[in-house]
């Protein structure tokens, strides 16, 4: 029973750093709050733990017998580890291509910008033409603007947030961002009971609930987040959660 264990332990040692590297990585780069609840990556990472700290340790637990052949033994953990990798190879690939690129305010709301939100072409586009807000391989998120364009035909349906030679500085949509500005109870997405519960929040950190303060942030990740703003200076305050 004690090579089963040490088996088990050196398994699940090499699983756990490998695990906390490439999550640590992307969620220190990229998913922390609040872009983790707001992608909704909650069930990737759970599969991740899932298969490289619960099951292959435990398969090598159930394997690891000191009679086996040292070959035959190696062999068996080797394809345990192979089935590791892949699945570890395949959540952190969903993880990057779904990470968090741009805060954006665009029209009425607030939203995450994922990487796969982006329409390729446009993207292409927003690197022939030079725009400064454009993607790039490794962009950290960053706060902006999406206007719509001025141009726009009326019957044309254009969605701002997939077209990066569209985004402007933060700074430059704050005056659009003050006249979507609402009181708590005057915002959408939350029910009467979500709303109680968030004023509670709201009083309890010194924000006021009367004022035209707040706008939802939203994402995959449901129900949004209140983002709460300084309504004289735009300064903004603090998410909040209606859970």
């Amino acid at each position: 029973m004690r090579f089963r264990l040490k088996a088990f332990g050196l398994h699940l040692l090499g699983s756990t750093t490998a695990l906390t590297l490439v999550l640590g990585t992307l969620y220190l780069g990229w998913y922390r709050w609040p872009g983790w609840y707001l992608c909704d990556a909650k069930y990737v990472v759970f599969v991740l733990m899932g298969v490289d700290l619960a099951l292959g340790p435990l398969m090598t637990l159930i394997i690891a017998n000191p009679r086996k052949p040292r070959r035959e033994l190696a062999r068996d953990v080797s394809i345990i580890v192979a089935v590791q990798l892949f699945a570890l190879g395949y959540g952190s690939e969903q993880l990057w291509t779904g990470r968090p690129l741009y805060y954006a305010f665009s029209e009425t709301v607030l939203q995450i910008v994922q990487a796969y939100d982006l329409n390729p072409g446009e993207v292409a586009l927003a690197e022939k033409l030079n725009s400064p807000l454009r993607p790039h391989w490794n962009s950290l998120p960053r706060w902006i603007w999406a206007p719509m364009p001025p141009d726009q035909a009326p019957n044309e349906k254009i969605d701002p947030i997939e077209m990066p030679r569209l985004y402007q500085p933060w700074q430059a949509g704050l005056s659009a961002l003050r006249a979507q500005l609402k009181p708590v109870d005057n915002v959408a997405y939350y029910t009467r009971r979500d709303k109680k519960r968030l004023k509670e929040r709201m009083q309890a950190d010194g924000l006021a609930i009367d004022q035209a303060n707040s706008i939802p942030l939203v994402g995959r990740g449901f129900p949004p987040l209140l983002a709460v703003f300084d309504p004289n200076t735009l300064q903004f305050k603090e998410y909040l959660s209606s859970r």
